[in-house]
């Protein structure tokens, strides 16, 4: 879906999936086939991933020093209180319940484009 959001709404950013969290890693990281990887400026993290969960990649992000200073908007179906203190007790810089309806997904994967690369100043 975020896939679709990106090309529906013509999306300056490039958009990179990972399959899970190991893969993730791997690519946050240039690692092995990843190696040539470009660095991210905003990570879009589900919290639902196969072989290592969001919640274990946003830990290891928030504690790599080379990758911490990258926003993670934590982007999931969850709306459990217990999911949206744990992700921000692990450093994600926002947290967003996924619409069930595509057109607000759409429009709330527009604001996040909008706010992230034109209202904030992030490192490069």
């Amino acid at each position: 879906m975020t896939q679709e959001a990106f090309e529906h709404h013509k999306l300056r950013n490039q958009l990179h999936v990972a399959a899970d969290g190991v893969e993730a890693l791997a690519f946050l990281r240039g690692e092995g086939e990843y190696a040539d990887a470009p660095r991210p400026g905003l990570i879009l993290l589900d919290l639902n991933l196969p072989r290592k969960d969001g919640r274990e990649v946003l830990e290891e992000v928030k504690n790599d020093e080379s990758l911490r200073s990258i926003p993670v908007v934590v982007l999931t179906t969850s709306q459990a209180e217990e999911d949206i203190l744990r992700s921000y007790n692990l450093h994600a810089n926002a947290y967003v319940a996924k619409p069930v309806d595509f057109e607000r997904f759409i429009e709330v994967i527009r604001q996040i484009d909008d706010f992230f690369v034109s209202v904030v100043k992030l490192p490069r």
